[in-house]
């Protein structure tokens, strides 16, 4: 165990003041970053849920998520490279989660890389469900996305209420 694990983590609203590290922890967390631009536009968004989390006065994660109809989608999470294994990413997710209106009932939705499988059981692990794949999805490599679900039915192992699903569709089933 990490001795930042033991320090107090805040989860606060993500400012356009914060962007110059979060841009930083964002170059060094991926391939291909998102741009300044980016994360401007997200936060402009009046219904979008973006989060920072500080430990010690230092911003150490970010989350960002935004909202299409009733689906949540979680755009962006990232944990500053030194901090990660902390249960940060898990307090950010879990704070997203019980700030939406009817947290019981709402559907999220997101895309990991399928080599990230850290990310992809941090997310099983919160009631995320895999429901798909986006081919050659990410841009520097080619690489596929696992679509992931966390919806009331996800949560039971199920995918009937993951919008666009076909239940008993030949290769669909809950992971």
């Amino acid at each position: 165990m990490s001795l930042h694990s033991t320090s107090h983590l805040e989860v606060r609203r993500l400012t356009y003041a914060d962007l110059p590290i979060v841009t930083a922890i964002e170059r060094r967390s991926f391939v291909t970053p998102w741009s300044l631009a980016m994360f401007v536009l997200e936060l402009s968004k009046p219904s979008g849920i973006c989060l920072a989390a500080v430990r010690d006065d230092q911003l150490v994660g970010y989350l960002v998520c935004s909202r299409y109809d009733t689906v949540w989608h979680v755009m962006n999470v990232s944990v500053d490279p030194e901090h990660r294994r902390n249960g940060i990413a898990s307090e950010l997710l879990g704070r997203l989660v019980s700030s939406v209106p009817s947290p019981e009932t709402a559907q999220f939705t997101l895309e990991v890389r399928e080599s990230n499988h850290g990310a992809m059981a941090l997310y099983a692990a919160l009631g995320f469900r895999e429901a798909g794949v986006r081919r050659r999805y990410y841009q520097d490599n080619g690489e596929d996305a696992r679509i992931m679900w966390r919806t009331p039915a996800t949560r039971r192992g199920a995918l009937d209420d993951v919008p666009g699903i076909e239940v008993g569709a030949p290769g669909v089933r809950a992971r």
